[in-house]
């Protein structure tokens, strides 16, 4: 809450677990929370397993001129978005450099670039204005040691990283506004845990913690979280 009011949230890549943890926690905590995939029947399965009042979206991030719709639809029913948690993402490997193929890249820089690029511009002014203004990419402990096999997802990756940071500058004159990344070296919830009973998922990161980070935002100081790298993996 900020000022007596709900906040509006935005959570992109809704429809997998890490979505639906965070769009859960978020409306748990009084927040007003968009969920936005690009499957409507996902999206509002997804929705309906966050909770009542969780409100699904259908949006092609990758297209500008789609989130710009997105935008408007929001503005028109809760008015300006105070937080955007950035949750679209997709892994392609190889096993080496020769091998990196073009259709991977294109997959990974439309995934991991192109809708953080999208989401950021379209919705800029109003994180920018908001007393709360808070975005948050999720991204991999694999930028800081990059392989040959994963080398076009960490190239996504890292291009992704540098955006939110310029955003970051961009909010430094901003007293209340703040562009965070999150690094985790992987996800893992409780289906996972349980097609795999048996195996330990070292140094991963649970989505309801990342959900906790998430709604934890928009009470910790934007000058305590602008432009920060916030290490989630145990």
């Amino acid at each position: 809450m900020s000022g007596g009011r709900p906040l509006n949230v935005l959570v992109t890549g809704g429809s997998g677990p890490s979505g639906i943890a965070t769009a859960r926690a978020l409306r748990d905590a009084g927040h007003t929370v968009f969920t936005v995939g690009s499957n409507g029947p996902r999206i509002e399965a997804a929705a309906a397993e966050a909770g009542d009042g969780v409100v699904p979206l259908v949006c092609d991030l990758a297209r500008l001129a789609d989130v710009t719709a997105l935008h408007a639809t929001i503005s028109g029913r809760a008015g300006r978005v105070d937080g955007v948690i950035h949750l679209v993402g997709g892994w392609r490997g190889a096993t080496g450099i020769t091998d990196q193929s073009d259709d991977d890249w294109e997959f990974l820089e439309r995934s991991a670039i192109t809708t953080v690029r999208n989401v950021t511009r379209v919705f800029y002014d109003d994180l920018a204005a908001s007393d709360a203004g808070r975005f948050a990419m999720v991204t991999s402990t694999a930028v800081a040691t990059p392989t040959a096999a994963g080398a076009s997802y960490v190239a996504a990756k890292a291009a992704a990283e540098a955006w939110t940071l310029a955003v970051a500058e961009g909010f430094s004159m901003k007293q209340h506004s703040a562009a965070v990344i999150f690094v985790v070296k992987g996800l893992v919830d409780a289906g996972m845990r349980a097609k795999s009973p048996g195996r330990s998922f070292p140094g991963f990161t649970d989505v309801t913690d990342l959900a906790a980070a998430a709604v934890g935002l928009f009470t910790a100081p934007a000058a305590d979280l602008n432009g920060q790298r916030l290490l989630l993996s145990r």
